[in-house]
C-alpha cells in the first residue's frame, strides 16, 4: 500500500529535502506541499493524504490550529498529523499533541527514523518516543494535579489492567514492550489499548499519554 504524504512547512528548501527523502521509498509518495496552515487545510481537502508532516510555526495559520482542524476532536478524516519542528518540546508542540497530532519529531531526525515514523503513524499507531514523553511529563510537572484531587470520573470506567496499560502507554512503551512488562501477548495489549481509547474517547496513544499526565495518573519521577 502506498502512503500519501502532504508536506507543510514555510521553508521551501526544507520541503524539497523532505520530498527527496520520502520519494526514495517505494511505499511513500508526496502528493503535495503547503507553506502555511491555511494552505494545508485546502490541500488536505483536495488531495486526501494519509499523513501530514506539519511544521508548527508558520504564517497565516500555525501548525497547532491546522492540526486541530485536520485531526482534532470530532474530525473523522483519514489524515494523520506528524509534527516536525526545529524546536525541542515546548508549549506549541504540547498544544499540537492535544489538538490531535499522532506524533512529534525534531527536524534533524535521521532520514530512516522519519520514514519509519510516517509508516507507524499511517498504520494508526502513534510516534511518541520515551525521550519525548519524559520531556512532556517534565513540562506538565508544574501543572499536574497535586495528587489530593479526585481522579477524573472517566478513569473509573477502566479496569485495573486497563489503567496499568494506560500508565505504560504514557511512559512511551510499545505494545511489544508492554506485553513483556505484563507477561501477556501483544494481541491482548492491543485489545486493552483499544478499550482505553474507546472508554476515554481518545483518538490515539498520544492523546492517551497526555490524558494520563493531565489527570495525574502519571506523576513526575514515576517513569
Amino acid at each position: 500500500m502506498t502512503i500519501r504524504v502532504l508536506l507543510v512547512d514555510d521553508q521551501p528548501l526544507l520541503r524539497t529535502g523532505f520530498r527527496m527523502i520520502l520519494e526514495a521509498e517505494s511505499d511513500l509518495v508526496v502528493v503535495g506541499e503547503a507553506g502555511d496552515g491555511q494552505q494545508a487545510l485546502e490541500q488536505v481537502r483536495a488531495l486526501q493524504p494519509d499523513v501530514v508532516l506539519m511544521d508548527i510555526r508558520m504564517p497565516r495559520m500555525d501548525g497547532v490550529e491546522a492540526t486541530r482542524r485536520i485531526a482534532g476532536p470530532g474530525r473523522d478524516g483519514p489524515a494523520k498529523v506528524l509534527v516536525l519542528t526545529t524546536f525541542d518540546l515546548d508549549e506549541y508542540v504540547v498544544e499540537a499533541l492535544r489538538a490531535g497530532a499522532s506524533g512529534f519529531l525534531l527536524k534533524d531526525v535521521p532520514a530512516e527514523e522519519l520514514v519509519q515514523a510516517i509508516r507507524v503513524v499511517a498504520d494508526g499507531a502513534a510516534m511518541l518516543a520515551p525521550s519525548v514523553t519524559r520531556r512532556l511529563l517534565d513540562m506538565y510537572a508544574t501543572k499536574l494535579p497535586s495528587g489530593e484531587e479526585a481522579p477524573p470520573q472517566a478513569l473509573g470506567a477502566l479496569t485495573e489492567r486497563e489503567v496499568e496499560v494506560l500508565r505504560l502507554v504514557a511512559r512511551g512503551l510499545s505494545n511489544a514492550e508492554i506485553a513483556a512488562e505484563l507477561f501477556v501477548s501483544e494481541t491482548t495489549v492491543k485489545t486493552h489499548v483499544g478499550h482505553v481509547l474507546t472508554k476515554l474517547q481518545l483518538r490515539d496513544r498520544v492523546q492517551a499519554a497526555v490524558y494520563a499526565y493531565e489527570s495525574g495518573l502519571v506523576r513526575p519521577g514515576s517513569m
